[in-house]
């Protein structure tokens, strides 16, 4: 008998984490993500796990995105000493992402604990540090797409192209139940097919149990073009206002879209004068991973640029500038008009991008461009629902900048992507909805049953399944 319980991304769209038990696996998780909004310090704190991290065999890692990976450090502080599991272009994302996202947690809780000494309270020891992201990183597995790895129970796992981020997979797990063959399809998160830089995701037949991301399980996406025309608009009104433009970024996917996008834009003499800075050491690491892997990517402009400047996304526009130390970050703020300025993070949740809210927020002359899922709790979400109000560092910030979302830049399938992906299964294994907000999840359900008459399951945090 096999169980699968959901951990997170249960009616929500962070801290992916599910649990799958069987003789023939072991226990497995899939995904050991961190929630996302609120204070980081309080975040991770809060955090905890339903179940022994000492007794999970192995990990399978869909990407290395934090609200997929985030919690790995915890779980190794926390005893587990299994294999880590994923393709070889996320264990060279996840690097960057663990030391990056602990480094940040470790300084805000630094800051945390000397106020709180100010102020006579205890001390907050770390729940995870530097040691525990060594030590997650020498569990980690890399392998290529479609190859066949043997777990040690007896299930075989295999990695499919999902087309959302670089190293992105759909997780196909094969394991017996009393002498029958079962199959466990993952979705990960899934890409969008127009997507410029990533390939479209496989499209997948045979399963029995099926879980699939639901974010945007309501709702389409513009395309890629309309979005360019979208973004020309913007920087032009922009300009014209004699204003700048900030763009929170996810560091993986996102950034790298954008510059290629801004690239094209410059190539064809549209950019004017802005100066683009990119204002994040992580996003500039992830992006220098990309330009190693710039040859598995598919697209014809993908391959364009491969010919005309095959060593890297950052000379595909000229004008970028990259701000790595805090100095250099610092700096932006001199300039008064004229600058895109890209920093994370991408929900906004942390990260320099707050600090050029400070600046720049206020200004009427100025535009904040979403370009991402903002997730309930997070400032990204309050700002896109049309807070008039915020608050940062303390300190209240009245919003006039003008709000632009371009959601054909998304890294997630929409509704009918959604749709034809999971209808391409024949026949139709049992379904089950995750990493999606209720709103979302009706949507995709409703048209599932409407059009092909395909019931699904919608678990809550906590609830199992037996298959």
């Amino acid at each position: 008998m096999a169980m699968l319980t959901f951990h997170g991304a249960a009616q929500e769209v962070t801290g992916s984490c599910h649990l799958l038990e069987s003789p023939s696996v072991g226990r497995v998780l899939l995904d050991c993500g961190m929630h996302q909004g609120g204070d980081a310090v309080e975040r991770i704190q809060d955090e905890e796990f339903p179940f022994d991290p000492a007794g999970i065999d192995a990990v399978i890692l869909s990407h290395a995105h934090l609200d997929h990976s985030g919690l790995l450090p915890k779980l190794y502080h926390e005893g587990f000493r299994g294999a880590l599991i994923c393709t070889t272009a996320t264990a060279e994302l996840l690097d960057v992402m663990l030391h990056d996202s602990v480094g940040l947690y470790l300084r805000d809780l630094e800051r945390t604990n000397t106020r709180n000494a100010r102020r006579g309270r205890p001390l907050i020891e770390p729940v995870f540090d530097m040691d525990d992201v060594a030590g997650v990183l020498g569990l980690c597995q890399g392998h290529p797409y479609g190859e066949a790895i043997a777990l040690e129970a007896g299930a075989v796992v295999c990695f499919r192209d999902a087309g959302h981020i670089l190293g992105s997979s759909i997780v196909e797990v094969t394991l017996q139940e009393k002498g029958e063959e079962k199959t466990l399809v993952f979705s990960g998160d899934l890409g969008k097919r127009d997507s410029v830089l990533m390939n479209e995701p496989t499209v997948v037949h045979k399963a029995d149990i099926l879980l699939v991301e639901s974010t945007y399980g309501d709702r389409e996406h513009r395309g890629e073009e309309d979005s360019m025309s979208q973004l020309r608009d913007i920087l032009r009104e922009t300009w014209r206002r004699g204003g700048s433009v900030m763009i929170p970024a996810f560091a993986v996917g996102r950034t790298q879209d954008i510059l290629f996008h801004l690239g094209c834009l410059h190539h064809q003499g549209e950019l004017d004068n802005w100066e683009v800075f990119l204002d994040s050491p992580m996003a500039i690491a992830v992006t220098r991973v990309y330009d190693r892997w710039l040859d598995m990517l598919d697209g014809n402009e993908v391959r364009q640029l491969c010919q005309a400047h095959r060593e890297s996304l950052e000379t595909f526009l000229p004008t970028l500038n990259l701000a790595i130390e805090t100095e250099e970050s610092m700096a932006i703020n001199r300039i008064k008009s004229g600058a895109i300025i890209i920093a994370g993070s991408g929900m906004c949740t942390g990260g320099r991008i707050r600090h050029h809210f400070k600046r720049r927020i206020w200004d009427d002359r100025n535009t904040i461009i979403f370009t991402g899922y903002q997730a309930r709790g997070t400032l990204g979400r309050v700002i896109v629902d049309g807070a008039k109000n915020i608050k940062m560092f303390g300190d209240d910030y009245v919003v006039k900048a003008q709000v632009e979302t371009l959601g054909g830049l998304s890294a997630h399938a929409g509704q009918s992507g959604l749709v034809d992906w999971i209808t391409a299964f024949s026949p139709a294994p049992r379904t089950i909805l995750v990493h999606g907000e209720a709103r979302a999840q009706d949507g995709l359900a409703d048209r599932l049953w409407k059009e092909h008459e395909l019931k699904v399951e919608i678990p809550a945090r906590g609830d199992s399944i037996v298959f």
